[in-house]
Formats: structure tokens, sequence, C-alpha cells
């Protein structure tokens, strides 16, 4: 397994749609498994294949950051099926580093995808599971935890980012 670069703000491919995953090949079982080494290097809780430069509906999951193997998730051509309640957190996200805000989330959420045996899994969450999941599944549509912000809050962010765009800071 290797680690693989982290794409971070500004980069174009953040802000697309990923593409289906049709066969779950060689290729698709190394990226998970890159995907989570790096997601425990990182360490983070959660990566999607854009944020490794790869348009793929595949996602890595793990609240315990790798301490607790059976947790892991990867999950291929996640759904959201179903949301319910909603409940304010601070967010953050391994390709907007040193950025946390609070954002809105469904409390409550079923998603429903393929394991990387091709078999159906359906995951009922709620809390930071639920939250987590609807994180990644946004990056999988082109969209950042940025993006929930209200209109202000996201442009004063923007601002933030260009400015370390600019110094070479990210």
């Amino acid at each position: 397994m290797s680690i693989i670069k982290i794409i971070k703000y500004g980069n174009p491919i953040l802000t697309k749609r990923a593409e289906e995953i049709i066969n779950i090949d060689k290729y698709i079982e190394k990226l998970a498994q890159n995907m989570v080494h790096t997601m425990y290097a990182a360490p983070g809780i959660g990566l999607s294949a854009p944020q490794v430069n790869q348009s793929k509906r595949l996602i890595t999951i793990d609240l315990s950051v790798g301490e607790k193997s059976r947790n892991l998730i990867i999950l291929i051509n996640p759904e959201l099926i179903s949301q319910e309640g909603e409940i304010v957190s601070e967010e953050g996200c391994l390709s907007i580093p040193d950025i946390n805000e609070k954002v809105a989330r469904p409390s409550r959420v079923v998603v429903k995808g393929v394991d990387l045996k091709d078999h159906e899994k359906i995951y009922e969450a709620e809390g930071p599971l639920a939250r987590a999941l609807c994180h990644e599944i946004d990056h999988l549509n082109g969209k950042l935890f940025i993006d929930r912000l209200s209109s202000l809050k996201r442009n004063i962010v923007k601002k933030k980012l260009k400015k370390w765009i600019q110094e070479g800071k990210i």
C-alpha cells in the first residue's frame, strides 16, 4: 500500500461529479487500499476518490482512525437513500486544511452501496457516522463542506483560501 497525495481546495476535480464504478477490478481494489492507508496517515476519518485525484464513486470511512479495523467502511457508488433530522456540528476536510466550520447535516441517514466484493451494503447511521457518510458522498457529487455554509460565511472562507493559495500555503 502507498500514500496518495491528497488534492487541495482549488483543484477542479473537487467540484465535479465523480464517475460511477462499473467494474470492481484490481485497480479499484488497490485504489481503495491506498485510500485507506492515505486516510490513516493524514490522519482523517474519511476520504473520497476525488480527493486523491480519481473521478470514481468510492469512499473510505473509519471513525476510529484505524484503531478498530472492523469499523472500516469501503463503499462503492454510495447513494443517500433517506435522511431525517438535522444537527449542526463542526466539520473539517483533508482537502481544505486548517478550516473548521459548523455545518448542518442530517442526524440520521440510510446509505446504500457495494463493497469490494460487489455485495450490497446498507448503512443506517446517525451522529458522526451519518455526518461522515454525507460529507464523503458530497465529495462524490462535487460539493465541499464549505458549500453548505451561509453565503456570507462561505465568501469569507473562500477569500481566506484564495489568499492561502496565492501565498503557497495550500
